[in-house]
Parts: C-alpha cells; structure tokens; sequence
C-alpha cells in the first residue's frame, strides 16, 4: 500500500486559482484548509492566467478567504507576457494595453510607456483579459499591428477559451485574441499557462523547480506542467471533469487526480495492472476495471478510485478512447 502523498518531495506547490482556490469570490469547499495544512518548510505560490487583477488585488482576495498571502506569492499572466515583452523592445518604449489594471500596473513597474491609442505608434501591444475590453480595444490592438506590420510585436498574457464566473463559465481572453488574429492575420507570443514563459517566472521567484502544479483544466494547467518537466494533479472541483480525464491526450494527463484538495494529504493509492489471456486490469484502491480487447467494464469500486483506475486503464491501452467501449460508470 502507498504512503506516497502528492506532496512527497515537493518544495513547491502552485496553485491555479480559478476552480481550484474559488469559484467566483468564494472560497471552493476544502480548499483553504486544505492549503494551510501545507508543511512551512514547501513554499505555496499562486499561478494565474487571469490578467484582470493585479497581485496585491490577488493576494488580498486569498488573505480574506483565510490564506497567508504576500504579493510576492502571486504569479501572474500579465509578469511573464512583462517579461516576455521586456526581451522584444527596449525598456522606456510606448506599449499600447488592451487589459485592466493587472496589466497595466505590470507594465509600467517595468519601465514601458503605456498607451491606448494606435496613433502614438506602439513598438508592441500587450493583450490581457478584463471585463471591461470592448470593440474599441480590440480595433486600437488591429489598428496598431496592421498599421506597423511584423516591426510591432504582439504578446498575450493567456488564451484560456473560457473563464469560470460565480454564474458559470464566461468567455476568456482566448475570444479576444482570437478577434484581434482574425483582423490581423497572425498570432501573439503567448506567456500563460500552458506555456512555459509563466511556470519559468514561478520557478525563478521561488529558487526551486522541484514544485508540483494543482490546476483544474488540462489544457492549460495540466498541459503547461508537463511541457515545464513538473509533477500536476487535477482537481476536480472546476471546468474538466470525468470525461475530459479519461479523454485527456497524451500531453494533457497528470499525475495524479483529487476529489478536491483535502487528497493533497492523503496517501495517493498505486496504480497495479495485472494482464490475463486477452486483456488486463487495472487496479487502484478498492477499484477494478477490465479491459478485454476494446471493452472496459467495472468490475468493482466507485468515486475517484474509479476515475482512476478507469483513466490508467484506457491511458495506457495504446488506443484513442473513440476506439474503445467505455462504461458510463466511468464518467457519470
């Protein structure tokens, strides 16, 4: 049996915000407490593609709902697309913003002359997501990429397709980017999740790259650990859920799977497969499913040990999951 946790030999954690710290203002169930039990010797960071609010905004948010959080602990969108930018134009250059304050705030601390306007000739523009970018933004942006050609460089902080709000799911910044490419014809430097520009400033603000990354979405949090050569678990208390864990392509699977982050301290159960004549089975805790030729079936357990258990099984099948017969047990 192991008595291996998720925490095993990390010196420190990041942490997504959006589906995994809150949904909306409030904290998720499990979380905060869950954070705090944290040992003092791991560093706990928060890592977000949200451009809107700045990381003295964050950290605040998170000190209300009962964290310990400096600014400083906070690893935003917005520093590394800064970063990015401050490796393209010289610092003191105008930089026209399409963003809100998290942005902004961000790039005149690092030196840039920002702008709205096109017709002060950018030598960049910068693009991050806030509830307030309208048309008007997005043609400035247009305006300014057209108008200067390839000479103006283009960085976004993120292209999350959508964005979790206390109402539901929103659309992101990706649906701004993606209005903006339409008009211009080329694409942005990207420095968010699941790039590595982002997991490069975390590594370089807390000294260590033994971290482990907790997300809630596979195409951003999950894909940008493994592309970053980081352990991740997903939990599940925001957008991907069951289906999209087993569905997960290859680049997108993480390490481990919580309910929610009360698991980050419990032993994480290993994963045992055992071959028969014409197939095999995969066993995680109390819960076993069989694949015999293309067809899964559940023959005992329930609840995450099952999702597990059911992910390893077609993960390591070697074929598509279209190309497979899949209980709904699985995924309901």
């Amino acid at each position: 049996m192991s008595t291996r946790t998720p925490l095993g030999s990390v010196e420190v954690v990041l942490a997504d915000l959006d589906g995994v710290i809150y949904r909306g203002p409030g904290a998720i169930e499990y979380a905060v407490e869950s954070i705090n039990a944290i040992p003092t010797s791991v560093s706990v960071g928060y890592i977000t593609n949200n451009a809107s609010r700045t990381d003295t905004t964050v950290a605040g948010h998170l000190t209300e709902l009962g964290l310990t959080v400096a600014p400083r602990d906070v690893v935003t969108s917005p520093q590394a697309a800064v970063t990015l930018l401050s490796g393209l134009v010289p610092v003191g250059s105008t930089v026209l913003v399409v963003g809100g304050d998290g942005l902004t705030t961000e790039v005149e601390r690092a030196g840039f002359v920002v702008t709205r306007s096109a017709l002060d000739s950018p030598a960049a523009v910068i693009q991050g997501f806030d509830p307030t970018v309208g048309w008007v933004h997005l043609a400035e942006a247009a305006f300014a990429l057209n108008g200067g050609g390839e000479s103006v460089h283009w960085v976004a902080t993120n292209t999350d397709w959508t964005i979790p709000q206390a109402r539901g799911i929103a659309p992101g910044n990706g649906t701004l980017v993606s209005a903006v490419h339409t008009a211009v014809g080329r694409l942005p430097i990207v420095a968010g999740k699941p790039e590595v520009a982002i997991f490069e400033e975390a590594f370089a603000r807390f000294g260590s790259r033994a971290a482990l990354m907790i997300g809630d979405r596979l195409d951003t949090d999950i894909l940008g650990a493994n592309r970053s050569g980081i352990p991740s678990a997903l939990v599940l208390t925001g957008i991907d859920q069951a289906k999209q864990v087993l569905a997960a392509a290859p680049d997108e699977r993480p390490t481990y799977i919580l309910e929610d982050l009360r698991e980050l301290h419990l032993p994480y159960p290993e994963t045992v497969s055992e071959e028969f004549a014409g197939g095999v089975d995969t066993i995680v805790g109390s819960a076993r499913v069989r694949r015999t030729g293309q067809v899964l079936t559940v023959e005992s357990g329930s609840g995450v040990d099952l999702l597990r258990a059911g992910a390893a099984s077609i993960w390591n099948s070697g074929m598509a999951i279209y190309a497979l017969d899949v209980p709904a047990e699985l995924y309901s």
